[in-house]
């Protein structure tokens, strides 16, 4: 099967965990962790990349840059956030076909006006249902291979309430989307209505942020909840933020590393993560013919 085709099968199975990734190096350690799929984060890419908000300042090719670099690696599915495809219903079209060139299973498409902004952020504005499912035929219209999945995420309801979020999202639904992503789900009382109202038609997404507007659940109480798919976007980048300050600290503190190597790779682990060796032998096979 293919990685797109591998996703659908995932999603019509077990409820199931995609960790955050926003580089070739964190989505392999994902894949040697043993998970079966990775979630290539916008938020983390500008976090990682740019040192900056995720509020809208990332572009399209910089995406698809490193989607191109983590398919390189990795056999895993990729679920591609795609913010709100980049524009209009023409941009969604090059959104998806570049993403899905690059290597993306899944792409997530959100009802946002420009610039975006992070789900758990406040201030967000939306465009028009009709505009998103404009968006959405697009991207159906614009895949080139039919088992790539649309992911089509809603925000409304930080900015006109539950009912709304939830009218929005069955509206999706009916318009064709593969799974559906309400953001920013503020209680398990609203996860319990979500899975019983649409978990049945649809797979569910649930967004796993620490520290965001939504009650961190596990995959066992999601699946019971009626969703089939969790992501953790940017933990990921959050461990890697208090590791580093941690080691700048004593580094700075100590004048030395001595004190921490049982907390990071060795020379020798960082290699054989990466297959360092592997890919020296495979070199010299090129040698001397």
């Amino acid at each position: 099967m293919s990685h797109a085709q591998r996703l659908r099968a995932l999603l019509a199975g077990q409820p199931f965990i995609a960790p955050g990734c926003y580089d070739a190096f964190t989505a392999l350690l994902i894949e040697q962790a043993g998970f079966a799929c990775a979630y290539v984060s916008g938020a983390s890419i500008a976090f990682s990349r740019l040192g900056r908000p995720d509020i809208g300042l990332t572009t399209l090719t910089e995406v698809a840059e490193t989607v191109g670099n983590i398919r390189d690696r990795v056999g895993l599915p990729l679920i591609v956030d795609g913010d709100n495809g980049f524009g209009n219903a023409l941009n969604v079209q090059r959104t998806v076909q570049l993403l899905e060139k690059m290597g993306a299973s899944a792409i997530q498409l959100e009802d946002q006006t420009l610039p975006k902004r992070c789900g758990h952020l406040d201030g967000k504005t939306l465009v028009s249902v009709g505009e998103m499912l404009g968006k959405l035929k697009a991207a159906q219209d614009a895949r080139r291979d039919p088992a790539t999945v649309i992911v089509a995420r809603t925000d409304a309801l930080a900015v006109e309430g539950f009912e709304a979020g939830m009218a929005r999202a069955q509206a999706y639904a009916e318009a064709g989307a593969d799974v559906l992503f309400i953001e920013a789900l503020r209680s398990t009382e609203q996860f319990e209505r979500a899975g019983r109202e649409l978990g049945g038609q649809i797979p569910l997404l649930a967004n796993m942020v620490e520290g965001g507007k939504t009650p961190l659940l596990s995959i066992q109480e999601l699946g019971s909840h009626g969703f089939r798919l969790a992501i953790y976007p940017g933990a990921m980048v959050r461990v890697v933020g208090q590791a580093a300050t941690s080691y700048l600290a004593t580094l700075k503190a100590d004048g030395t590393t001595r004190g921490m190597l049982d907390r990071m790779f060795d020379f020798q682990r960082l290699n054989d993560a990466i297959g360092t060796d592997a890919m020296l032998q495979q070199g010299e096979r090129y040698q001397n013919l």
